[in-house]
Protein backbone atom coordinates (compact mmCIF):
# COMPACT_ATOMS: atom_id res chain seq x y z
CA UNK A 1 0.00 0.00 0.00
CA UNK A 2 1.89 3.07 -1.26
CA UNK A 3 0.74 6.62 -1.83
CA UNK A 4 -2.77 5.96 -0.53
CA UNK A 5 -4.47 9.28 0.18
CA UNK A 6 -7.19 8.75 2.74
CA UNK A 7 -9.68 11.53 3.46
CA UNK A 8 -10.94 11.62 7.02
CA UNK A 9 -13.38 8.71 7.24
CA UNK A 10 -14.06 5.95 9.76
CA UNK A 11 -11.54 3.73 7.98
CA UNK A 12 -8.78 6.33 8.02
CA UNK A 13 -7.73 5.63 11.58
CA UNK A 14 -7.23 1.90 10.98
CA UNK A 15 -5.28 2.49 7.76
CA UNK A 16 -2.90 4.98 9.33
CA UNK A 17 -2.45 3.07 12.59
CA UNK A 18 -1.70 -0.19 10.81
CA UNK A 19 0.86 1.57 8.63
CA UNK A 20 2.68 3.16 11.56
CA UNK A 21 2.73 -0.09 13.54
CA UNK A 22 4.09 -1.89 10.49
CA UNK A 23 7.02 0.51 10.34
CA UNK A 24 5.80 2.49 7.32
CA UNK A 25 5.91 6.25 6.85
CA UNK A 26 2.64 8.22 6.78
CA UNK A 27 1.49 11.81 6.48
CA UNK A 28 -0.61 13.03 9.40
CA UNK A 29 -2.12 16.43 10.17
CA UNK A 30 -0.91 18.19 13.32
CA UNK A 31 -2.02 21.42 14.97
CA UNK A 32 0.48 23.37 12.84
CA UNK A 33 1.41 21.73 9.51
CA UNK A 34 1.20 18.32 7.84
CA UNK A 35 3.79 16.00 9.32
CA UNK A 36 5.80 13.14 7.91
CA UNK A 37 5.51 10.49 10.63
CA UNK A 38 6.82 7.05 11.56
CA UNK A 39 7.09 4.83 14.61
CA UNK A 40 9.77 6.25 16.93
CA UNK A 41 10.43 3.02 18.80
CA UNK A 42 12.72 1.42 16.23
CA UNK A 43 15.50 2.89 14.13
CA UNK A 44 14.52 1.55 10.70
CA UNK A 45 11.12 3.33 10.38
CA UNK A 46 12.83 6.60 11.29
CA UNK A 47 15.58 5.99 8.73
CA UNK A 48 12.83 5.43 6.13
CA UNK A 49 11.37 8.80 7.09
CA UNK A 50 14.76 10.51 6.70
CA UNK A 51 15.38 8.91 3.30
CA UNK A 52 11.95 9.87 2.00
CA UNK A 53 12.33 13.48 3.09
CA UNK A 54 15.98 13.71 2.02
CA UNK A 55 16.82 14.85 5.53
CA UNK A 56 20.40 14.96 6.78
CA UNK A 57 20.77 12.40 9.56
CA UNK A 58 22.59 14.99 11.71
CA UNK A 59 19.30 16.93 11.91
CA UNK A 60 17.00 16.02 14.82
CA UNK A 61 13.39 14.92 14.47
CA UNK A 62 10.77 15.48 17.15
CA UNK A 63 9.13 12.83 19.31
CA UNK A 64 5.41 13.63 19.15
CA UNK A 65 3.31 12.00 21.88
CA UNK A 66 -0.41 11.67 22.50
CA UNK A 67 -0.20 13.44 25.88
CA UNK A 68 2.35 14.59 28.43
CA UNK A 69 2.02 11.41 30.51
CA UNK A 70 2.95 9.31 27.46
CA UNK A 71 5.86 11.64 26.79
CA UNK A 72 7.13 11.04 30.32
CA UNK A 73 6.81 7.28 29.81
CA UNK A 74 8.93 7.55 26.67
CA UNK A 75 11.56 9.78 28.30
CA UNK A 76 11.32 9.34 32.10
CA UNK A 77 14.22 11.75 32.68
CA UNK A 78 11.90 14.62 31.73
CA UNK A 79 10.17 14.30 35.10
CA UNK A 80 10.82 17.08 37.60
CA UNK A 81 11.52 20.68 36.57
CA UNK A 82 11.24 19.93 32.84
CA UNK A 83 7.89 18.18 33.30
CA UNK A 84 6.56 21.24 35.15
CA UNK A 85 7.36 23.37 32.11
CA UNK A 86 6.00 20.77 29.70
CA UNK A 87 2.67 20.69 31.52
CA UNK A 88 2.49 24.49 31.37
CA UNK A 89 3.00 24.52 27.59
CA UNK A 90 1.55 21.25 26.33
CA UNK A 91 -0.58 20.30 24.58
CA UNK A 92 0.12 23.19 22.27
CA UNK A 93 1.97 24.33 19.13
CA UNK A 94 5.42 23.95 20.67
CA UNK A 95 8.48 21.81 20.13
CA UNK A 96 10.46 21.64 23.36
CA UNK A 97 14.16 20.81 23.18
CA UNK A 98 14.83 19.00 26.45
CA UNK A 99 17.78 17.28 28.15
CA UNK A 100 18.12 13.61 27.23
CA UNK A 101 20.80 12.33 29.63
CA UNK A 102 19.97 8.66 28.99
CA UNK A 103 20.36 9.28 25.23
CA UNK A 104 17.01 7.71 24.45
CA UNK A 105 15.72 7.54 20.86
CA UNK A 106 19.22 8.19 19.53
CA UNK A 107 17.93 7.86 15.94
CA UNK A 108 15.81 10.99 16.53
CA UNK A 109 18.41 13.21 18.14
CA UNK A 110 20.63 14.01 15.18
CA UNK A 111 24.05 15.32 16.12
CA UNK A 112 23.23 15.80 19.83
CA UNK A 113 22.22 12.58 21.53
CA UNK A 114 22.01 14.32 24.93
CA UNK A 115 19.01 16.43 23.84
CA UNK A 116 15.64 15.53 22.35
CA UNK A 117 12.83 17.55 20.79
CA UNK A 118 9.36 16.69 22.07
CA UNK A 119 5.83 17.70 21.13
CA UNK A 120 2.26 17.13 22.31
CA UNK A 121 0.00 18.79 19.76
CA UNK A 122 -3.61 19.85 20.18
CA UNK A 123 -5.45 17.34 17.98
CA UNK A 124 -9.06 16.38 17.36
CA UNK A 125 -10.88 13.81 15.25
CA UNK A 126 -8.93 11.38 13.09
CA UNK A 127 -5.49 12.78 13.92
CA UNK A 128 -6.13 12.48 17.67
CA UNK A 129 -7.39 8.91 17.32
CA UNK A 130 -4.37 7.82 15.31
CA UNK A 131 -1.90 9.30 17.77
CA UNK A 132 -3.75 7.89 20.77
CA UNK A 133 -3.63 4.38 19.32
CA UNK A 134 0.07 4.45 18.39
CA UNK A 135 1.05 6.47 21.51
CA UNK A 136 3.83 8.43 19.80
CA UNK A 137 5.43 9.10 16.42
CA UNK A 138 8.60 10.59 15.06
CA UNK A 139 7.43 13.69 13.19
CA UNK A 140 8.89 16.31 10.90
CA UNK A 141 7.17 18.60 8.40
CA UNK A 142 6.08 16.83 5.22
CA UNK A 143 8.26 18.84 2.88
CA UNK A 144 11.65 18.61 1.21
CA UNK A 145 14.58 20.35 2.97
CA UNK A 146 14.45 24.10 2.45
CA UNK A 147 10.88 24.14 1.10
CA UNK A 148 7.79 25.64 2.74
CA UNK A 149 5.81 23.89 5.44
CA UNK A 150 2.63 22.33 4.00
CA UNK A 151 -0.73 23.61 5.22
CA UNK A 152 -2.58 21.44 2.68
CA UNK A 153 -1.97 17.96 1.28
CA UNK A 154 -1.59 19.34 -2.24
CA UNK A 155 1.42 21.33 -0.99
CA UNK A 156 3.25 18.12 -0.03
CA UNK A 157 5.71 17.09 -2.77
CA UNK A 158 4.35 14.31 -4.97
CA UNK A 159 7.38 12.11 -4.33
CA UNK A 160 6.76 12.25 -0.59
CA UNK A 161 3.07 11.42 -0.95
CA UNK A 162 3.90 8.54 -3.27
CA UNK A 163 6.38 7.10 -0.78
CA UNK A 164 3.94 7.04 2.14
CA UNK A 165 1.69 4.16 3.16
CA UNK A 166 -1.11 6.62 3.97
CA UNK A 167 -1.76 10.33 3.59
CA UNK A 168 -4.47 11.54 5.95
CA UNK A 169 -6.16 14.67 4.62
CA UNK A 170 -8.21 16.75 7.08
CA UNK A 171 -8.20 19.95 5.06
CA UNK A 172 -6.24 23.15 5.51
CA UNK A 173 -4.11 23.59 8.65
CA UNK A 174 -2.66 26.81 10.13
CA UNK A 175 0.55 26.30 8.15
CA UNK A 176 2.90 27.85 10.71
CA UNK A 177 5.56 25.56 12.16
CA UNK A 178 5.70 25.14 15.94
CA UNK A 179 7.43 27.53 18.30
CA UNK A 180 10.71 25.91 19.42
CA UNK A 181 11.72 26.30 23.08
CA UNK A 182 15.15 25.18 24.31
CA UNK A 183 15.30 24.01 27.94
CA UNK A 184 18.82 22.56 27.82
CA UNK A 185 20.64 25.63 29.13
CA UNK A 186 20.59 27.55 32.37
CA UNK A 187 17.73 29.70 31.07
CA UNK A 188 14.94 28.81 28.60
CA UNK A 189 15.39 30.20 25.11
CA UNK A 190 13.07 30.47 22.11
CA UNK A 191 14.94 29.17 19.07
CA UNK A 192 12.11 29.74 16.59
CA UNK A 193 8.97 31.80 16.85
CA UNK A 194 5.89 30.09 15.51
CA UNK A 195 2.23 30.50 16.41
CA UNK A 196 3.17 31.83 19.88
CA UNK A 197 5.45 34.89 20.29
CA UNK A 198 8.69 34.39 22.20
CA UNK A 199 7.71 36.81 24.97
CA UNK A 200 4.47 34.92 25.67
CA UNK A 201 6.27 31.57 25.76
CA UNK A 202 8.92 32.75 28.20
CA UNK A 203 6.29 34.34 30.41
CA UNK A 204 4.44 31.02 30.66
CA UNK A 205 7.66 29.13 31.39
CA UNK A 206 8.72 31.47 34.17
CA UNK A 207 5.22 31.51 35.66
CA UNK A 208 5.28 27.70 35.80
CA UNK A 209 8.54 27.74 37.74
CA UNK A 210 7.54 30.45 40.26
Amino acid sequence: MTGVETPATADTVDVAVEAVLAGRVVVLPTDTVYGLCASPYREEPVRRLYRLKGRDETQPTALLASDVDMLLECVPELRGRTATILRALLPGPYTVVAPNPARRFRWLTGGRADTIGVRVPVLTGVAAEVLERVSAVAATSANLPGEGDPARVDQIPAEIRAGCAAVVDTGELPGIASTVVDLTGSEPRVLREGPVPASDVLERVHAALD
